[in-house]
């Protein structure tokens, strides 16, 4: 018989039985045909049952018929308890989903390699310095003449290569068209080969395109851009595309798979490196420097001296660039000149994305790993509970001949039914909740873009995951149940307090995860409410930014004729002009002088505003006055607080001067500003001073405005949705033909919620996964509660019959309980109270040790159990000592 056949027989055993017994018929009145009494026929096959048996082992695999015997014994017996495979069921779908959507986002942005040839040989090139402000930091951008120094000295060794950031730039596919915006990309022409990658149309940049300076006007567009833009419309190539007064001509389009490598966003663009003005710059350090090894290079050998060579080079660089740090104090040439050239890993890419999401991923990470446990030791206590009401049937098991081996089969087969229920469901809210929590990353003007692909990966996570979760529901049960003694189980002689011990510990070890789960959710939710309700100093109600280019620049006098218009529309109430934006992308700042002295180790941000523009903010002035329409930079400035206390203590600054550097043109204080946080919201307030938006040069002793390429209007609408009026407003400026045009609209509400974006997320998972792990927890009391009164119900009887008082009961029933509650939650707290140091960096203005941190998730606790202990103990209370002593 074929083993096909085997197989096949093993899964209908029913058809088999009939089929054996329809053969074994067969042969009997075959005999009787031949003339032989149908009795001595029966008796010359022998015993029917014998011979079924025999005949049914040959033709099935034993091993596979038995697992789909205890496989339907283990569905009978889900069924027969409902309520309980549903709390599981979902329970666990939801530490399943969780966990295998926190796999895809952790492996999708630090995990997975990109897709390009020799990915574990890619490396990066960084700088350990020490900041202005003393703390450590790491750069990996450098400027391109150095870069091109470091990459000749290793190129026997290893290839250099040079990849922007994926900045969002305003581009034009025509002169007359809307500006539009899109993530570009400058690179060195070795990128593409040494990635092996191929086009998927026309050509890609080669080393042929860093021929010289502005000598390549030439473009790239990813796959993903010409796909979503231009339907793979194949006509794209030789089209123009315009970035500022620069025209490129698109040759060719990028593999589908390839999207850059920073993850997070997806490059759109890409052109040569030696189109940017900037690459022949020394002060900008603009791009990052990669690293590949050349084949054959052994990385634990050559990584050391390359980065010492590299190093070495660098310093060098760095010595002939301060020589251009005219003025500045010895000590600041010294910390710039003291940096550690580092080489790390970078198969996986690199971007800002993962630097800042590193920690909240691992945080996420754990959270989803402790919910999980949770719900498994719910689950195993449940199943504890079920072996111990089935001791007596697996004693009778056993003494019928039953080995130990399918006992434990017949407890794991239906722990394998739980977990591949709960792992389906599980994967609905896996493929829906990853992408969810990737769009809550980023403003919906620039979103987070991750490749979250169920692939090969995250099906052998979650194989390995439902595998564990077998082993952790079912094992322990299993191996008790088939140890089982059959005379001393059918005798009544177990010890009838063992599976409450055990079910005991496990709500300890419950209670002390899901404190842990608790206790780093309250920090989470007090930074975001902390951060959040952080005093700004300016408004963000009903402010419309709208941020605008000038091509070849514009005069002042244009910017404040285009804010005039603007105050003529209906629904607007203040027009003014910043440079920037606060709390936007982009900051920048200046040492000061102090009458003419040495410039402080402390810079100063600031910003170009116009005449209005503190009042649109709603920004007091504490002294002094606003800027007027005569007011020029250099000249007149505002400073905030911050800066009056830092470089004028003790003393009234208005009237005093100061510089930006040493020798430049003097600024005279003429007001003053409370604190408002400048780039980031988790900062301490900053030295800033804020200047007149037009600025002046010096040419032949006379003052000569300067052309202004772009700045953001800050508009106060008289409506409560400022964008409402973004369309009319974006028009009346494309209708003046005066060379602006808007690149961007936000809000001044936006750009603060951007700021809070991670804090939010945070503290959204953190609420969501401790209130999961409270009802576990509570479900969890509950059960272990309940089996306790069941199993105890007759001394409940008898003690309540010889007159035992009712809080003796209740002592009786919740002590050992409320003790493991205890010993749980100070484990949790402990356990907390180390983890929160690894997330330290996460929380705003919250320690660890707060008390009120520790109270929240104690009284959650207290109050969960108290929940979860109540119907219990009701229930010990009405239990009736007349029907348990008659029963008896």
């Amino acid at each position: 018989m074929s083993l096909w056949s085997r197989i096949s027989n093993a899964l209908h055993g029913e058809r088999l039985n009939r089929e054996i017994d329809e053969e074994l018929q067969s042969h009997i009145e075959e005999a009787v045909a031949s003339g032989r009494d149908r009795n001595e026929a029966r008796h010359a096959l022998g015993s029917t049952l014998r011979s079924r048996e025999v005949s049914h082992s040959i033709r099935v695999v034993g091993w596979l018929e038995s697992l789909r015997a205890d496989l339907s014994f283990g569905w009978r017996q889900l069924c027969r308890n409902k309520v309980m495979t549903a709390a599981a069921v979902l329970s666990l779908a939801l530490g399943i989903g969780s966990s295998v959507a926190a796999f895809r986002l952790i492996d999708a942005l630090l995990w997975r390699p990109l897709p390009i040839a020799h990915s574990s040989s890619l490396y990066i090139l960084s700088r350990k310095m020490t900041g202005f402000d003393g703390k450590p930091i790491e750069d990996n951008h450098w400027a391109t003449p150095d870069f091109n120094l470091m990459r000749d000295a290793v190129k026997d060794q290893a290839d250099l290569i040079a990849i922007s950031d994926a900045d969002r730039t305003d581009i034009t596919w025509s002169t007359d068209d809307d500006m539009e915006k899109a993530h570009v990309v400058s690179i060195s022409g070795n990128m593409f080969p040494l990635f092996g990658l191929q086009p998927a149309l026309g050509r890609l940049l080669a080393p042929t395109d860093d021929r010289a300076l502005g000598a390549s006007p030439y473009a790239v567009l990813s796959w993903d851009y010409w796909n979503r833009r231009f339907g793979r419309d194949p006509h794209v190539l030789g089209r123009s595309l315009h970035i500022g007064d620069q025209t490129f001509e698109i040759v060719g389009v990028g593999p589908r798979d390839f999207t850059g490598t920073e993850k997070g966003t997806v490059t759109d663009i890409f052109l040569p490196l030696t189109m940017s003005s900037l690459a022949t710059q020394d002060n900008v350090s603009w791009h990052r420097a990669f690293l590949m090894l050349k084949p054959g290079i052994d990385p634990a050998t050559a990584l050391e001296p390359l980065r010492q060579h590299l190093s070495a080079v660098n310093h060098v660089f760095n010595i002939a660039f301060t020589k251009s740090f005219h003025g500045a104090p010895q000590a600041q040439i010294d910390r710039y000149l003291n940096q550690t050239l580092a080489i790390s890993p970078a198969g996986a890419g690199i971007s800002d994305l993962q630097k800042e999401y590193r920690r909240l991923l691992g945080v996420l990470g754990l959270l989803v790993a402790l919910v999980l446990l949770i719900a498994c030791v719910n689950v195993a206590n449940m199943m504890t509970a079920q072996a111990a009401a089935r001791t007596q049937e697996m004693a009778l098991r056993v003494s019928i001949g039953a080995g130990r081996r399918r006992l434990v089969q017949l407890i794991l087969s239906q722990s394998t039914l739980l977990a591949l229920f709960a792992s389906i469901l599980g994967a609905f809210f896996a493929a829906w909740s990853a992408p969810f929590v990737l769009s809550l990353v980023n403003p919906p003007d620039n979103p987070a873009r991750l490749a979250l692909p169920a692939d090969w990966r995250v099906l052998l996570f979650g194989f390995a995951l439902i595998l564990l979760i077998v082993l952790l529901l079912g094992l322990f049960p299993a191996l008790r149940a088939s140890a089982v003694q059959p005379v001393t189980a059918l005798k009544g002689g177990n010890d009838p307090h063992s599976p409450r011990r055990l079910m005991r510990g496990a709500i300890a070890l419950q209670v002390a995860f899901c404190c842990l789960v608790l206790f780093l959710s309250s920090l989470f939710v007090a930074s975001f409410q902390r951060l959040q309700n952080r005093p700004l100093g300016f408004s963000t109600d009903r402010i419309l930014l709208l941020e605008t280019v000038a091509g070849k620049g514009q005069l002042p006098v244009v910017w404040n004729q285009t804010a005039d218009a603007l105050r003529a529309v209906t629904g607007v109430d203040s027009v003014a002009i910043a440079r920037w934006p606060l709390l936007g992308r982009i900051a920048i700042n200046s040492d000061i002088s102090i009458n003419n002295a040495t410039p402080s180790p402390t810079p100063a941000f600031f910003l170009s505003v116009s005449p209005g523009w503190l009042s649109t903010m709603k920004i007091p002035l504490v002294s002094g006055r606003d800027f007027n329409r005569d007011d020029t930079s250099p000249g007149a400035a505002i400073i905030n607080q911050s800066f009056a206390k830092t470089f004028f203590p003790n003393q009234d600054p208005i009237g005093h001067t100061f510089a930006r550097g040493a020798n430049e043109h003097p600024y005279a204080i003429v007001g003053i500003t409370p604190d408002a946080p400048y780039r980031d919201l988790r900062e301490p307030n900053r030295p800033v001073f804020y200047v007149p938006f037009g600025e002046i040069d010096r040419v032949d002793n006379q003052s000569v405005p300067k052309t202004v390429d772009f700045a953001t209007f800050t508009i106060h609408t008289d409506t409560q949705n400022p964008l409402a009026l973004a369309d009319t407003l974006r028009q009346l400026i494309a209708e003046r033909h005066n060379g602006l045009r808007i690149s961007n609209i936000t809000t001044q509400l936006d750009l603060f919620r951007d700021q809070t974006v991670r804090e939010r997320l945070l503290a959204m998972l953190a609420a969501f996964f401790a209130a999961v792990a409270l009802l576990l927890a509570g479900i969890g009391l509950y059960a272990v509660l309940n089996y306790s009164v069941q199993q105890r119900r007759r001394e409940i009887g008898i003690r309540m019959a010889i007159g035992a008082p009712r809080t003796r009961i209740v002592r009786l029933v919740t002590s050992d309980i409320f003790l493991m509650i205890v010993l749980g939650g100070c484990a949790g707290i402990t356990l907390g109270l180390g983890t929160a140091r690894y997330a330290e960096s996460l929380f705003y203005q919250v320690k660890a040790t707060d008390a009120d941190m520790i109270a929240l998730p104690t009284c959650a606790i207290l109050l969960t159990a108290l929940i979860a202990i109540l119907p219990a103990v009701l229930r010990a209370l009405r239990t009736n000592p007349t029907e348990i002593l008659r029963a008896e």
